[in-house]
């Protein structure tokens, strides 16, 4: 999801509500209920579809009350050894949620003074100011007050040596010229090829879950983050480039082409369940070398450079060169997008699995009937009709964000409050937020650390200002001058198209759940046919 989400302005709206007319894919229905395969889709509507009812802006948005003006509490420790205790912590002897946890009972503020990982040896300035509420936290997206440059993975930058020598888009600030032309280029892909989203992701996934089916039948369970991940790129590679990965020299090889590369970026910020005395060392003194997957990346862009030559033509129109649109179409399709399906979608599985069989009919229900009366066809609008659905997603992005951490560097002494105080950021220094604390904020949201599948059902959208998965809130829209997720509105259509695909096929599954690198690890272990 670039920034610090899965990214690609004006262009999103059009995953909402497209105007030209476009037949996509067709079911055969029977009588009394609704067969889980083949559908029809299209992007056509007869009628408009409703506009969302207005967010009321209280005063209290847009005048913040007097705080008292507080020192920013915590320290950073003693040079080297602070650092590594933190990143201990951290990584090992806490974990991340209770080392904040515990930072904030300490401190009694949701705003301190801490050092994030890596630290020595491999950033050289580990010091951040720690924001944990949904109130200081959007600060972090206000290109007017902070820079992005370079702090897409925080407080240190992997070599440009695993992107072809370009600094991509992710690790651009909308001052650099080259960003509005980057992510206009990916508004450019995404539009050009809205068409083909709906069918492709249907075929994919079918795919995906009839290998699930057979591995459920010949193992008793069935690894649904494995089948994910190569549905994931498959989906990607057909609707953005046209192109079956099957058909190519690429094969089925891309997910695990792509983890190596990845892991070769994200080493030093995680902890790969190693002995510490083994992963301190080996991650954390100096950067894995490049070259180690200097092939394996060299595949990948070959794959895209085949694949993306309408992509790569309209890049010369805008004044990027093709090889650097081909390296920036690598990181945005497998480290923002497959890297945010890879997370995001065993998420959503893992926690409406966990809603158990009461949750699971409501939306079969609500899917079944909403595509029933649209002729069998699975549309954009029809999803616009499924208010269950449609919460579902947005409360597992607020639940479990793809992207959990966002830094900006002040660009000016700044005054930041939470709900209790105000702090004074000096120029220059690195703010950082964990955006899980941010969304489940409760002053802002009741139950906030519950799942509430209904949360954001009717006067409930009112919230949607406060989910802040995208690198913005869900009530904005990308810019070229913003760093918002410019596939915001893409990510959230492939997830209710995930909840519908899933739905129209089952009833009901039961899943275990553990835990990976990056995310969760979910297998199923039933699957229920769809009986009505």
């Amino acid at each position: 999801m670039a920034s610090t989400s899965l990214s690609f302005s004006l262009l999103p709206t059009e995953f909402q509500s497209p105007r030209k007319s476009s037949k996509l894919y067709t079911p055969r229905v029977r009588s009394a209920a609704i067969r889980p395969r083949p559908i029809t889709a299209s992007i056509s509507e007869k009628q408009p579809v409703p506009a969302p009812p207005p967010i009321t802006i209280s005063p209290s948005d847009e005048q913040p009350t007097k705080l008292p003006i507080r020192k920013i509490p915590g320290s950073y420790g003693l040079p080297y050894l602070g650092p590594i205790k933190d990143r201990q912590d951290y990584l090992y002897n806490l974990g991340r949620d209770e080392f904040f946890k515990s930072k904030i009972q300490k401190y009694g503020s949701t705003v301190f003074r801490a050092n994030m990982p890596p630290g020595p040896f491999i950033s050289s300035n580990p010091k951040v100011i720690v924001l944990l509420d949904g109130k200081s936290f959007p600060v972090l997206f206000d290109v007017s007050k902070v820079e992005k440059k370079d702090l897409f993975t925080g407080t240190y930058m992997p070599s440009t040596d695993l992107t072809g020598g370009y600094r991509v888009l992710s690790y651009l600030d909308p001052s650099e010229p080259n960003h509005a032309k980057l992510k206009q280029l990916l508004f450019f892909l995404l539009m050009n090829r809205r068409d083909k989203v709906i069918p492709e992701f249907h075929s994919t996934y079918t795919e995906a879950f009839e290998t699930l089916e057979r591995d459920l039948a010949a193992k008793g369970k069935a690894d649904f983050s494995g089948a994910n991940e190569q549905a994931a790129f498959n989906f990607l590679a057909r609707a953005w480039f046209g192109k079956n990965p099957a058909d190519t020299t690429l094969g089925s090889d891309a997910p695990t082409l792509i983890g190596k590369w990845i892991l070769f970026q994200l080493a030093p910020l995680l902890s790969l369940g190693l002995p510490k005395l083994v992963e301190e060392p080996l991650l954390r003194t100096r950067p894995l070398p490049p070259a180690l997957v200097k092939k394996d990346y060299q595949r990948l862009y070959d794959f895209f450079h085949e694949s993306s030559g309408f992509v790569l033509d309209e890049a010369e129109k805008l004044g990027v060169s093709r090889e650097e649109a081909c390296h920036n179409l690598v990181f945005a399709t497998c480290f923002n997008s497959f890297g945010g399906m890879k997370i995001l979608f065993p998420n959503m599985v893992k926690w409406i699995g966990r809603g158990g069989v009461k949750l699971h009919m409501q939306l079969a229900e609500e899917i079944r009937s909403v595509v029933r009366s649209n002729g069998g066809k699975v549309t954009m609008a029809g999803m616009e009709q499924m208010p269950w659905m449609k919460s579902v997603v947005y409360e597992v992005l607020r639940m479990e964000p793809p992207v959990a951490l966002q830094y900006g560097k002040a660009k000016r002494d700044l005054i930041i409050s939470n709900h209790e105080a105000s702090f004074e950021v000096k120029e220059g220094e690195m703010l950082f937020g964990y955006q899980p604390f941010a969304t489940k904020d409760p002053k802002i949201f009741e139950r906030a650390e519950e799942f509430v599948a209904d949360r954001f059902v009717g006067e409930g959208e009112k919230m949607l200002k406060h989910v802040l998965w995208s690198n913005g809130p869900e009530t904005e829209n990308p810019t070229v001058g913003n760093k918002q997720c410019a596939g915001k509105d893409f990510v959230v259509l492939a997830s209710r198209l995930l909840l519908v695909e899933l739905f129209l096929r089952y009833d009901s599954f039961d899943i275990q759940v553990g835990k990976s690198a990056i995310g969760s690890s979910v297998t199923l272990t039933s699957l229920k046919r769809a009986s009505f």
